[in-house]
C-alpha cells in the first residue's frame, strides 16, 4: 500500500479539529458556559509574596493576582488604624497581574505589625511583619556578606568532606560498597527533603499556578530529561570505567548543589525579613548538615585512579557554589515561583543521580559476586539515611 501524499488539504485536515475548538473556547468565553449571574460577587484572591522595609518610614506589600477577576484595593490598614497608600501600577490589579503597595509609615525596629488590604467588595488580605527591621538593600557590601554566607554553608563544608577521600580509598571492597550505599541513603533523603519543601512553597503560589502539581511534573520532566540525555552520551561508545565514575561524581555535585540553592534562598530570605537569629541557627545547621555531602560525590571514585586535583576543587564549586547563588536570590529577588522550580529541578536531578548511583552499587556488587542487600550495603544505606536525619535535626524550625 504506497504512502498518501501530503498537501495543503492534509494541513487543512490537521488544522479544522483546532479551529473547532477554538470556537468552543470563544463561545464559552463570551457567554460564560451560558451561567452567567449578574448578582454573583467577583472571586478575588489577592496573593501576598512579601513585605519589605526599604526605609524607616515605609512597608512595600508585594502582591500577585491569582483570581479570575481583577482586584481593586480600596483600604489598607496597619495595626487596626486605617492608613494611606499607594500601588504602583495601579490602584486595580488585573488577573495574573502583580503590584507594589507602598504603605508611609514610621515603624519601630523590633515591633511586630499586622498589615490588612482591603478590595471594594469588602475581601481582606493579610500581611505581617513579624520583626521590623530593615530589608538589605543591594549594594557591593552585602553582596559580598550574603556571597560569604553562601560559601560558608555551601562551597566549604562539601569541601571538607571531600578531604575524606583519602581515607576511604584504604577501605576494602566492602567497605567501599558500604560508603557507596551511604551515598544512596543521603541522596534519598535529600530528595524527599527537597521535593517537600518545593510541595510547601508550591501550596503558598496563587492557585492559578496550580503550585503542587507544577512541582511535581517539573521534578518529573527534570528527571526523565536527565536519563535521555545520559543514555544519548553512552551511546556509541565504550563505557570507560574511571571516566564513567568520575562523571557520576559530576552529577551527584549538580544534584546536591541545586539542593544547596534552595538552602542559600532560605537563608538568604530570612536575613532579608530581618530574621537575623534564624538566619545564623539555619547558617550553623546547614553547615553541619552539609559536610557529610562531599562523602557522597566522593564515593563513585574510590578505589579508580585517583582523579586530577583540580576535579576535587570543580567538585566541591558544583557542589557547594549554587548556596551562594541561592543567598543572592533570597536576600534580593526572593520569589516563591522560582523557589518551588528551582527545588523541583533539583529533586529531578537528584533522582537521577539515585538511579546511576544504584547501577554503580549493582556493578560492583555483581563483580564482587555479592548480594547487592548484603548487611554492608544495608547499613551503609541506613547510615545515610540517619546522618542526615540527624543533622536536619539542626535545623528544624
Amino acid at each position: 500500500m504506497g504512502k498518501k501524499q501530503r498537501g495543503p488539504a492534509w494541513v487543512l485536515l490537521g488544522l479544522l479539529p483546532l479551529l473547532g475548538l477554538g470556537i468552543l473556547l470563544a463561545l464559552i468565553v463570551l457567554n460564560g458556559a451560558g451561567v452567567n449571574r449578574a448578582d454573583a460577587p467577583p472571586v478575588e484572591d489577592l496573593t501576598v509574596g512579601r513585605v519589605t522595609l526599604p526605609t524607616e518610614n515605609e512597608f512595600v506589600v508585594h502582591v500577585t493576582n491569582g483570581g479570575a477577576d481583577p482586584v481593586t484595593l480600596e483600604q489598607v490598614v496597619v495595626n487596626d488604624a486605617l492608613w494611606d497608600f499607594r500601588v504602583e501600577p495601579g490602584t486595580t490589579i488585573p488577573r495574573l497581574g502583580s503590584a507594589d503597595v507602598t504603605i508611609p509609615y514610621t515603624w519601630v525596629e523590633g515591633e511586630a505589625y499586622e498589615i490588612v488590604l482591603v478590595s471594594e467588595t469588602g475581601t481582606t488580605f493579610d500581611a505581617e511583619v513579624p520583626v521590623a527591621l530593615p530589608t538589605p538593600a543591594l549594594s557591593g557590601e552585602t553582596f559580598s556578606r550574603y556571597a560569604l554566607i553562601g560559601f560558608y554553608v555551601g562551597v566549604v563544608p562539601v569541601a571538607l568532606g571531600l578531604l575524606w577521600y583519602p581515607f576511604l580509598r584504604r577501605l576494602g571492597a566492602t567497605g567501599m560498597n558500604f560508603v557507596l550505599a551511604l551515598t544512596l541513603g543521603l541522596l534519598a533523603f535529600l530528595a524527599v527533603d527537597t521535593l517537600l519543601e518545593a510541595v510547601e512553597i508550591g501550596g503558598e503560589l496563587p492557585g492559578v499556578f496550580s503550585g503542587v502539581p507544577m512541582v511535581v511534573l517539573v521534578a518529573l520532566l527534570t528527571l526523565l530529561g536527565l536519563l535521555g540525555v545520559e543514555r544519548l552520551f553512552r551511546r556509541g561508545r565504550t563505557e570507560a570505567e574511571p571516566n564513567s565514575r568520575l562523571s557520576t561524581s559530576y552529577r551527584i555535585a549538580l544534584g546536591i548543589g541545586m539542593h544547596n540553592l534552595g538552602e542559600g534562598l532560605a537563608i538568604g530570605a530570612a536575613f532579608a525579613l530581618g530574621e537575623t537569629a534564624l538566619g545564623t541557627f539555619l547558617v550553623l545547621g546547614f553547615t553541619l548538615h552539609n559536610i557529610t555531602e562531599g562523602v557522597g560525590i566522593a564515593a563513585p571514585v574510590l578505589g579508580e585512579k585517583r582523579p586530577h586535583l583540580m576535579h576535587f576543587a570543580w567538585l566541591a564549586l558544583l557542589g557547594g557554589g549554587p548556596a551562594i547563588l541561592g543567598t543572592w536570590i533570597g536576600g534580593f529577588a526572593y520569589s516563591n515561583l522560582l523557589s518551588a522550580i528551582f527545588l523541583a529541578v533539583g529533586t529531578g536531578a537528584i533522582l537521577q543521580v539515585i538511579y546511576e548511583v544504584g547501577r554503580l552499587l549493582l556493578k560492583d556488587s555483581t563483580r564482587a559476586k555479592t548480594p547487592v542487600l548484603s548487611g554492608a550495603n544495608l547499613g551503609g544505606l541506613t547510615a545515610g539515611v540517619a546522618v542526615m536525619y540527624v543533622t536536619a535535626l539542626l535545623v528544624s524550625v
